[in-house]
């Protein structure tokens, strides 16, 4: 098979997979709406949506359910590509946002934002993202630092392992902060800690909006700048490419897709890992192809594990932090073990 042939098979099957994708997730979509703690069917869902349901039917659908379920895609979309990024540009498919320590970043500044802010309820939403970012900025260069070495740049091994220490010792702090929380507070942040997509109305919506519309199609702009990170720091540099410079912008935009995500939706791990495998194993390591895929799966994942926490118990709604979790865990364990071997 010619090189260009190859490539216009490439491009075909991740078409008819971004098609497939899209179509799973309309379904999930519309399962999404007719499942939760007030039950409605189908044909409520419907009438509503054309504008015929009850006061309650549109409060239950227009101001609860459809901001939650585009928050998740929105989140979902989100840390899979930073994953996809942070795998890309380090060279180790073991990297993760939440893996690295990027998440506790960010939820260590939000921590620290509830824990003097008066009152969680009208924490204003358009700061969190930036408040996140911040946190989330100060972990990645402190990971940066401590990972890099002049001789040898920066090895995979040393980035996971430096990134697991900093959100350890990140996520050690916040468990001492949260234990100085008043009652709401500490139950906002237990809540939050484990990736309840708190921020469910329209002004959250909107606040993590632009981050991701803007910072997707940048990161999907330099996919052929990750495709030659990915091989080599020298083959990188004898074609003429900035290996640090870019190196920098694209964990900045990692970072930033990441923050904004876990600023809305708590915090949310394995989304990061999860999604890249899963499109590399579709279509293959070429970011081109594989970008758009993966931030399909990662909504299609975080949608999935709110639906499925809504639904799983009648008077309980499972994070879907946790839900993902459960998928995440093992196939961490696994990849660690097949590393390993």
């Amino acid at each position: 098979m010619s090189t260009d042939t190859f490539v216009q098979h490439r491009g075909r099957r991740s078409l008819r997979l971004i098609v497939l994708f899209g179509a799973l997730l309309l379904v999930l979509f519309v399962v999404s709406m007719n499942t939760g703690r007030y039950s409605m069917a189908p044909l409520e869902v419907l009438q509503t949506l054309l504008g015929e349901g009850s006061r309650k039917q549109n409060i239950v659908l227009f101001d609860l359910r459809l901001p939650r379920m585009i928050i998740a895609v929105l989140i979902g979309a989100g840390l899979a590509v930073s994953g996809a990024v942070l795998q890309g540009i380090s060279r180790n498919g073991l990297s993760d946002p939440g893996i690295l320590g990027i998440n506790a970043g960010a939820g260590f500044a939000v921590l620290l934002f509830v824990s003097f802010y008066p009152a969680t309820s009208v924490a204003p939403p358009f700061l969190m993202p930036f408040l996140a970012l911040a946190g989330a900025g100060l972990s990645a260069l402190l990971i940066y630092i401590l990972s890099y070495k002049k001789e040898s740049g920066i090895s995979p091994t040393r980035l996971l392992l430096t990134g697991i220490a900093v959100g350890a010792g990140m996520s050690a702090v916040s468990v001492i902060l949260t234990l100085q929380l008043n009652p709401r507070n500490f139950e906002f942040v237990v809540t939050w800690q484990m990736g309840s997509l708190w921020g469910s109305n329209w002004k959250f919506v909107l606040a993590l909006l632009p981050w991701i519309v803007i910072l997707l199609p940048y990161v999907y702009w330099k996919s052929r700048v990750m495709n030659v990170l990915s091989m080599n720091e020298q083959i990188a540099g004898g074609l003429g490419l900035s290996v640090n410079r870019e190196r920098l912008v694209l964990m900045a935009s990692a970072v930033g897709l990441a923050a904004s995500s876990v600023a809305i939706g708590g915090g949310i791990g394995f989304v990061g890992l999860l999604g890249p495998h899963m499109a590399r194993r579709l279509v293959g390591p070429q970011h081109q192809y594989m970008l758009p895929i993966t931030a399909a799966v990662g909504a299609l994942l975080v949608l999935a594990g709110d639906t499925i926490g809504r639904s799983f118990m009648e008077n309980t709604e499972i994070p879907a932090g946790v839900v993902i979790s459960l998928l995440g865990g093992p196939y961490f364990i696994y990849l660690l073990m097949r590393a390993k071997a």
